[in-house]
């Protein structure tokens, strides 16, 4: 029987349609974290796990848990999953295709009559899409594994200006559980995450899968300036311009050569500016007298990620002289990088290749609940799905044949992890 088990590619199929009729917004879709739209997702796939057959479950955070039972109830559970948030206007598989990928291979063993020795848990945890909603990391997962700071809960919702613990109890949650360091996912002995990739290396390597190695860190400015000089556009000679708009875009062209220097020496890292601009006060006629910019560097190795910033420092006061400019880098934030288990990822190419399914390692370009199951000392793993036209963007256009390939070796890994 096992050996001939499929997961239920036309229940996910069908979910996948069901969450983009109900959160259809515009081209894109919008499900907001602790909101509405995320609420309606939630209801949609809890619906669909109770119809299988699984035992349903909402923790203190609004996670939702679908689980088959396993025969021995003191072995820890395995935790398969994603989010059902998404960022605005952006597309239907970011986050769905993970939690709907665990439900098909979960419902799958149900309705074949298979045990485990573990038990098997589908969770869809809240708020993965943090920095669109609230300016934290993970949230709804590090809520069910007790490992959120408490002030984390008086974070302000970006479009509400609401705290997250109002929104959390606006949908009948609890934040006091976990201002009390409650838990609902701390005997989890291995958790595994599919996500659609969210760059193009799958699709140009034309293969269907992805062993995922690490979760990058990141250092980021996030409200940055250049203050200047503002003054006549046509009556003031270069010589005694301040151009905060000029000494912006040098610093991005000079740390982009210096991106690409490092990528030829073979790091693997991103540097993006973000939003690059000049103020309000800025105006046709005028040399610009401030300008501002957001930088979010990334990499699986934190000396690549330092080193970005190491000459980010060297530019600064260069291009202050150079241009009779002062810059304000504001506050740092950041999150360290995150290597996955080795055991599990190992798993999942002998998964891969018992089932001759394509597949490459890779590491992660973004951030993901993963990374919080490791730093509470969880084992944890991710698989990539090739996916075409990027995330975070209405386009998303997952291919059904490589999502059920994705899901079989999800299966074959889930049926020999749970025992």
């Amino acid at each position: 029987m096992r050996a001939n088990l499929m997961p239920d590619i036309a229940l996910a199929e069908r979910l996948f349609v069901a969450l983009r009729d109900a959160s259809r917004d515009g081209e894109g879709v919008t499900r907001d974290a602790y909101g509405p739209g995320e609420q309606r997702a939630h209801a949609i796939v809890r619906e669909a796990a109770e119809a299988a057959g699984l035992e349903v479950a909402v923790d203190h955070a609004g996670n939702l848990l679908m689980t088959l039972p396993g025969a021995n109830a003191g072995a820890g559970r395995i935790v398969l999953g994603s989010h059902l948030d998404s960022v605005r206007q952006g597309g239907n598989y970011d986050g769905a295709a993970g939690v709907l990928a665990a439900l098909a291979v979960a419902a799958a063993m149900q309705r074949a009559g298979i045990r485990p020795a573990r038990s098997v848990t589908v969770a869809a945890v809240r708020a993965e899409e943090a920095g669109a909603w609230f300016p934290t990391s993970y949230p709804g997962s590090r809520m069910a594994l007790g490992t959120l700071p408490t002030e984390a809960l008086d974070i302000r919702r970006t479009d509400t200006g609401r705290t997250l613990a109002q929104h959390m109890r606006d949908c009948g949650f609890d934040p006091d559980a976990v201002r009390a360091g409650a838990s609902s996912l701390r005997d989890t002995v291995a958790y595994l995450e599919m996500h659609i990739e969210q760059g193009p290396v799958l699709e140009a390597a034309e293969i269907p899968v992805g062993i995922v190695t690490g979760i990058p860190g990141s250092r980021r400015l996030r409200e940055a300036r250049v203050i200047g000089e503002t003054n006549h556009s046509g009556a003031t000679p270069r010589a005694h311009r301040r151009d905060a708009a000029l000494a912006a875009a040098e610093l991005a062209v000079r740390l982009d050569a210096h991106w690409a220097a490092l990528d030829a020496q073979g790091h693997q890292l991103v540097c993006t500016f973000c939003t690059l601009g000049t103020t309000p006060s800025a105006d046709f006629g005028k040399v610009a007298g401030e300008a501002a910019f957001s930088l979010d560097v990334r990499s699986v190795d934190p000396e690549s990620v330092d080193a970005i910033f190491a000459e980010l420092h060297r530019l600064v006061p260069e291009i202050e002289r150079s241009r009779g400019v002062r810059f304000e880098l504001g506050a740092e934030s950041g999150s360290p990088a995150t290597p996955l288990d080795d055991g599990i990822q190992a798993g999942l190419r002998a998964a891969a290749q018992s089932i001759g399914v394509p597949c490459r390692t890779m590491p992660s370009g973004g951030g993901h609940d993963a990374a919080a199951f490791m730093q509470a000392g969880i084992p944890a793993g991710m698989m990539f799905v090739r996916n075409q036209n990027g995330s975070h963007n209405p386009h998303e256009a997952m291919r059904m044949q490589d999502f059920a390939d994705a899901c079989a070796v999800m299966l074959r890994w889930t049926l020999e992890a749970a025992g």
